[in-house]
């Protein structure tokens, strides 16, 4: 398995984000291979939570479909051992705390470890009270990775880059996943002073849905986070798995040229 280093060295990394469950997991597993074998750098699993924070209404539809379908971490887990021998790009956990809590974190770890797991994003856990968190995930050699967002300050960045492992997740919105109507900062701007603070690679996720929008964030990132456009694009094909991989390939190699030095805006 490729390491969350290697998946950003010396290119711009694409980042998928999928609700898992969502419709079922054997879809899941369809579509994780599928992205993989696609070159997707990156394959960001969501764990489906009842009363996501973060989440726009694509991702939380996404989630309920997944619930609804009897989706649970435990399965989710398990479902990732099966699949780490098929698959090369790292597995990102993202997920809410109740549903760590509900399993137990040392025993998330470990079973996260089994599984396969490179790292975990957890939205709603403060960066000051995640010192249990982070301790069991860097006994297993797996990255605790953290959120900023424009409005971060630069005292608030500095301690949250010093705790954070992996990458950094770079909000590029004040919104909702899947919301690029409120940006704000240029994201060059942004990712610049994030860099000046820290060396970690930087993400850029939250309204990436088009080559166009794609080039703009790997021009000021590392990686793009491509989430909630894609699973729009995927959710009329159900469990269709003819459907899912004609609707996802074109997407997704439009995506890469925009990621390609030369691209026009890429440096």
């Amino acid at each position: 398995m490729t390491s969350i280093a290697q998946a950003f060295a010396g290119k711009k990394a694409l980042i998928t984000y999928l609700a898992a469950g969502d419709p079922d997991l054997e879809t899941t597993a369809f579509l994780l291979k599928l992205l993989d074998r696609e070159g997707v750098d990156l394959l960001e699993v969501g764990i489906p939570f009842s009363d996501p924070l973060a989440d726009g209404p694509v991702i939380q539809q996404a989630g309920q479909r997944a619930l609804s379908g009897g989706a649970t971490l435990k399965k989710i887990l398990a479902l990732l051992k099966t699949l780490a021998p098929e698959i090369s790009a790292p597995r990102v956990l993202m997920g809410y705390m109740n549903s760590l809590i509900a399993y137990g974190l040392e025993a998330f770890a470990d079973d996260s470890a089994a599984a396969g797991v490179s790292g975990v994003i957890v939205p709603d856990l403060p960066f000051h009270q995640s010192e249990e968190l982070a301790s069991l995930l860097k006994e297993r050699d797996m990255d605790f990775i953290l959120m900023v967002t424009p409005n971060t300050t630069d005292k608030r960045l500095k301690a949250i880059a010093e705790k954070a492992s992996g990458f950094l997740y770079c909000v590029s919105t004040l919104g909702v996943t899947g919301d690029s109507a409120n940006a704000g900062t240029p994201l060059k701007e942004y990712t610049d002073r994030v860099r000046s603070i820290t060396s970690l690679p930087l993400a850029l996720g939250f309204g990436v849905n088009s080559p166009e929008k794609a080039r703009l964030a790997a021009e000021a990132a590392d990686g793009v986070v491509v989430g909630s456009a894609l699973i729009s694009l995927l959710e009329p094909c159900g469990t269709n798995l003819e459907c899912l991989e004609k609707k996802a390939v074109p997407f997704l190699r439009s995506l890469q040229p925009s990621l390609q030095p030369g691209s026009g805006l890429v440096k």
